[in-house]
């Protein structure tokens, strides 16, 4: 019997830390999947849309790394309960936005304080879930831990289109409620206790260097993502030869996303995170040439189920990664590095992605965003294989 399977990974807080984790994932991904709409609604173009996109990216990429410093000076506990109150006040912002002040500066206000909210949460329970797993099913773990991550990212659009037919209001409000059961959970949540340490304020303690070729390379593949979930439910809706809904995509894509981590999720403990560098970059490559080129019902479903396998399996082995060397003093700043890229990549893809729809349309976006899996894949390849962080590379040298 495999002796991993002996140290105990299913455990109270580790359910915990998944749930909140869910949630605040679809609190931040039901709004920033219909922020287009909103923008469009106050009067706006896709242009500005995609600045708000880049705006909140940008705010939680400058946040990272200082909250990174403080969850390694045992502030656990107190810095994703900021994050949650947070982002359950700011949805009132916007609601303020829509019934009181329409006001294109204050949207960009809201969206730059959810940044750092968001920020504050993630990067915590990302941080506390690795605190929780024990070595042996370390990667397992996080890829059980990513995938509640990975589908509130693949449903959530879906579930934002529904609330934002029913309104607005009934959209931001939602986001409020679903934050304040976060709340209840986390009373309920024990974070394992790390000792609070002084440390100096530097760029040396905010950037995990171990984290860094895992982080790039996840940065590169999500811009992929970043035009994906800011525009295909506008796609969808504007695409004659597609009849569908642009939720159902996302229901496929979290459909082959919660298959992929349980049918093949523990891949990364026996053979490290290179085949779904190769694999998951690839398949997003076909997405989106699928919907640059010959856009239909059926490639549309296609590149969804694609979709949800490419993201599903490459961000949760990216993220085990950049994570798996840093000693529990470190491992905020490798969660805030990592975490960081992920924002850059999702922020620079959704901004670029506004701004080549306006100037070329759909069809040349999606192509000019496709290069990124190839880049991705050239970086992994020249740097990130060859690097101590690389669970691959250790796995190899071991045998």
């Amino acid at each position: 019997m495999d002796n991993n399977k002996k140290v105990k990974l299913w455990t109270k807080d580790f359910v915990l830390i998944i749930v909140i984790n869910f949630f605040v994932f679809l609190n931040h991904l039901m709004i920033f999947s219909t922020f287009p709409f909103f923008v469009s609604h106050l009067g706006y173009s896709d242009t500005v849309s995609g600045i708000c996109a880049a705006v909140f990216s940008f705010v939680a990429v400058i946040c990272r790394p200082f909250i990174g410093w403080m969850l390694d000076t045992g502030r656990r506990k107190r810095i994703l309960l900021t994050g949650i109150c947070g982002m359950l006040l700011v949805p009132v912002g916007y609601l303020a936005v829509l019934t009181a002040v329409a006001s294109i500066a204050l949207t960009v206000f809201f969206r730059m304080a959810h940044g750092c909210v968001f920020a504050c949460s993630n990067t915590s329970t990302s941080t506390v879930a690795t605190d929780i797993l024990p070595k042996p099913r370390f990667a397992e773990g996080m890829g059980m831990f990513g995938m509640a991550t990975a589908l509130a990212t693949a449903c959530a659009p879906a579930v934002g289109e529904a609330l934002m037919s029913k309104g607005f209001g009934v959209l931001f409000l939602s986001a409020s409620v679903i934050m304040a059961v976060c709340l209840v959970l986390f009373a309920f949540l024990k974070v394992p206790s790390i000792p609070q340490v002084q440390k100096r304020l530097s760029f040396k303690e905010l950037i995990d260097r171990d984290a860094l070729p895992a982080s790039v390379v996840v940065l590169v593949f999500l811009m992929t993502y970043g035009a994906l979930e800011n525009y295909t439910l506008k796609f969808a809706a504007e695409e004659e030869a597609i009849t569908l809904s642009g939720g159902i995509y996302f229901t496929v894509m979290a459909v082959m996303l919660f298959l992929t981590r349980v049918l093949v999720g523990k891949a990364a403990d026996r053979r490290g995170e290179e085949i779904f560098v190769y694999t998951c970059n690839s398949f997003m490559f076909a997405v989106l040439i699928l919907l640059a080129l010959v856009p239909n019902n059926v490639t549309f479903l296609l590149s969804a189920a694609l979709s949800g396998y490419a993201f599903g399996g490459l961000e949760p082995a990216l993220q085990a990664m950049a994570v798996s060397i840093a000693p529990p003093e470190r491992r905020g700043a490798a969660n805030s590095t990592f975490l960081c890229a992920y924002d850059i990549g999702i922020g620079i893809g959704g901004g670029l992605a506004g701004i080549l729809i306006d100037a070329a349309g759909y069809e040349k976006m999606y192509l000019i965003i496709a290069a990124s899996t190839i880049i991705s894949v050239i970086i992994y390849v020249i740097w990130g294989r060859k690097h101590l962080s690389s669970m691959t590379y250790r796995i190899r040298h071991r045998a």
